[in-house]
């Protein structure tokens, strides 16, 4: 079905947003032969794209920051397209399709992609406006935090997700004579992807590797010094804990202002429809800073299945919009791989099948229901992950093949085939 005949391709877009979502997008449209004659996009770092999935590795001192570029100024010459970097889209006028930025430029627009992304979400406590509270989501972020580093000293980080989890890890590399604590307020680290035993592993793992893990403790307040520093860190259970640096890694607020102050309508982020428009139908939302059918998006691999859409939306050769389709997670975690899908807990209805490699720090669990998978942890041994996720989608009854599915395809496989192979009696040879 044809929904995107209104979208001329001899228009002038403006994309606001110069991060990864924005830089796909604009790679996918100027392969298409109707692209938009004219291609403008303002981003509010001085940094032309680049790849923020690399800021730990930076950090840690593992690449150099060119690593992280992922075109540079001359390329956009090259495609056709206009970049503006180091300004800030204040206003945007939807009666007369204009915006202007933090400088005083002025542009007008036919179609208008809103791409702002998000930033940390930072905890409701006093003190959190002292000096010394960082986050951690760009370039900036990452050159405090290598400075924190270097300087050494008492550094907590807030948050035991993936994002926390790198962050201290990489001060613990790339740190002289600094001491890493990360603060979790779930019982476990990374409790939205890992169960009870995947994340006992991984919190003894970088136990081990010198950081200090705290589970189910919530943060209170900071304790500023005379300067206005952070020098304190209180729980609400009256616990106490030195810190020189504070690192905010507990979650994300999609970046939502300018679409609020364009009056168009936002719940926790832009709201869009399964063409990615929003509610005024020349304006666009992506990535972080959008909301489809009540959820939101943090991870890369859903705002991807956007770009496809949106670019070809933009193009007028969009047939089928967007919809949310189960993801699987598959994140590396200071070097230790994971891979998950569907949910954690398991429930009565689950049949449970596990296996444990203490040896080699293997670790995955299979969640099924009526012989088909639900959900599956992997931690250490990651390679059949995709396989388990397949078979998920695909809701194949694995009941048959059920004592070889842990150990992954081929062994699946190998009993199928010898299950064929196997002569069936039949009831008159029994008899």
């Amino acid at each position: 079905m044809e929904t995107t005949s209104r979208c001329s391709p001899s228009d002038h877009l403006v994309i606001i947003g110069n991060g990864m979502a924005s830089h796909r997008l604009i790679e996918a449209l100027v392969k298409q032969p109707k692209r938009p004659q004219r291609i403008t996009v303002i981003g509010a770092e001085s940094a032309p794209a680049y790849n923020r999935i690399l800021l730990s590795p930076l950090l840690a001192g593992e690449v150099q920051q060119d690593a992280l570029t992922l075109r540079d100024a001359t390329w956009y010459a090259e495609q056709g397209v206009t970049l503006i970097l180091g300004e800030k889209v204040e206003t945007l006028d939807r009666s007369r399709q204009t915006l202007i930025t933090d400088n005083g430029r002025s542009l007008d627009y036919d179609r208008l992609v809103i791409a702002t992304g998000s930033r940390p979400t930072l905890p409701d406590v006093p003190g959190i406006e002292l000096a010394g509270v960082h986050g951690f989501r760009d370039l900036q972020d990452a050159d405090a935090l290598t400075d924190i580093a270097q300087r050494g000293g008492d550094t907590l980080v807030i948050g035991g997700g993936l994002l926390g989890l790198e962050a201290a890890e990489g001060l613990r590399k790339r740190g002289n004579d600094i001491k890493v604590s990360v603060l979790q307020r779930s019982e476990r680290l990374m409790n939205r992807q890992l169960d009870v035993t995947a994340a006992h592993l991984l919190k003894d793992e970088l136990t081990q590797r010198g950081l200090t893990i705290i589970t189910g403790a919530q943060l209170a307040r900071l304790e500023g010094d005379a300067q206005g520093r952070v020098a304190k860190v209180h729980l609400a259970d009256g616990r106490q804990l030195h810190a020189t640096s504070v690192i905010i890694a507990a979650g994300i607020t999609p970046n939502i202002e300018l679409g609020h102050q364009a009056g168009l309508t936002t719940l926790r982020a832009i709201v869009v429809d399964q063409w990615l428009t929003t509610s005024d139908p020349a304006i666009y939302a992506l990535g972080e800073c959008c909301q489809f059918d009540g959820t939101t998006y943090g991870l890369v691999e859903p705002i991807w299945q956007q770009v496809e859409v949106l670019a070809a939306t933009l193009c007028g050769t969009a047939i089928q919009g967007y919809t949310d389709t189960p993801s699987a997670t598959k994140l590396k975690v200071s070097g230790v791989a994971l891979y998950a899908f569907g949910p954690t807990e398991a429930s009565d209805e689950h049949d449970v099948l596990s296996y444990h490699d203490i040896e080699r720090g293997d670790y995955r669990r299979l969640l099924l229901r009526d012989g088909r998978i639900e959900g599956a942890v992997l931690y250490g041994d990651t390679r059949q992950g995709p396989w388990y996720f397949e078979q998920a989608l695909a809701s194949n009854n694995l009941n048959d093949c059920r004592q070889a599915l842990l150990f992954g395809a081929a062994d699946v496989k190998a009993l199928k085939d010898h299950q064929n192979d196997t002569p069936h009696l039949s009831t008159s040879e029994a008899a």
